[in-house]
């Protein structure tokens, strides 16, 4: 039995933990505030910016995972590198794996090319300089002999629980009701997503075997599909006929008059203005195909979303 520290309990953190009790390991969640119902773990509290409330709760850990985000999406820049510097300080004193959950901003505009890891990081914003930032300071930190880090990189998330993404409430629940989806960008391009159960799975087998640490790795990804498909194939499994708005650069600027945070995702529009595929090879060829197929990864989501439905109205 192998102890697994996760640092994090949300949209993929959660999975994550499920995942790694049902192996029969010793799993340690961790978030803000201690709360959460993950039968089979052990749930801690605390500041993962602190190297003191990190080197104690990742001693004696085989692994360690990196699956926080910043409170904050208008002070990421800020706020997120401290939480990434106070887990790699645990993990190092612990002598453990570090994996961690990249995105995808560092690599900029894609300018009609598949993402691919071996692609310069070309960052365009404040957020997207800092991803970059902070994968140097990890490659660093691995390449130094401090600790042994990979990197797993997702797109935009979808699946059970994961309710703000580009495909999370604001598309699943309007489904259900037969209400119009609201997406970003332009609905006719292609667009990769990642299921989160996979992209949890995925981070396990970074974690667990050899020869992956001190690299990048893209995590498993089905067929990209344009924007206006993935919908489609939603409402269909709805029972409903798709109704789709594609919110602009304007119409992101206009909401954001009432609502600033959505001023925030401006910096990423170019992920839903132009296509955006990620290519996963690297990781089909060392460990197979691991991607669960979009239909029936979007139904599961869905069924997810219906029963959260029913249990509001009881």
């Amino acid at each position: 039995m192998m102890r697994h520290v996760v640092f994090g309990t949300g949209q993929v953190g959660h999975p994550l933990i499920e995942q790694l009790v049902t192996q029969g390991h010793d799993v340690v969640a961790v978030n803000r505030d201690g709360r959460g119902a993950f039968p089979g773990a052990r749930i801690v509290g605390g500041d993962a910016a602190d190297p003191a409330f990190t080197a104690r709760v990742c001693a004696g850990a085989d692994v360690v995972y990196f699956c926080l985000n910043a409170m904050n999406y208008d002070r990421w820049s800020e706020e997120f590198p401290p939480l990434q510097r106070g887990v790699l300080a645990g993990a190092a004193s612990a002598g453990a794996r570090l994996v961690v959950l990249d995105n995808l901003y560092a690599y900029g505009p894609p300018r009609g090319q598949r993402l691919v890891e071996t692609m310069a990081a070309n960052p365009t914003s404040a957020k997207s300089a800092t991803r970059a930032a902070m994968t140097e300071e990890l490659l660093a930190s691995h390449a130094a002999g401090e600790v042994e880090v990979v990197i797993g990189r997702a797109s935009d998330y979808f699946g059970p629980g994961a309710l703000r993404s580009a495909l999370g409430e604001s598309v699943f629940g309007p489904a259900l009701a037969g209400r119009t989806a609201q997406v970003m960008g332009d609905a006719s391009q292609l667009h990769s997503y990642s299921y989160t159960p996979d992209v949890a799975a995925a981070l396990i087998t970074l974690a667990t075997a050899p020869g992956t640490t001190g690299q990048v790795w893209h995590l498993p990804v089905a067929q990209a599909r344009t924007i206006r498909e993935v919908v489609e194939i939603v409402y269909a499994a709805a029972g409903h006929r798709p109704r789709l708005l594609a919110a602009g650069r304007v119409t992101l600027r206009a909401v954001g008059l009432f609502k600033p945070e959505m001023r925030e995702y401006l910096h990423t529009l170019y992920q839903f203005t132009d296509a955006w595929v990620v290519d996963d090879g690297k990781f089909r060829a060392a460990f197979g195909d691991q991607a669960t197929p979009l239909e029936e990864a979007l139904t599961t989501t869905l069924a997810w979303y219906a029963d959260r439905a029913r249990v509001a109205t009881h």
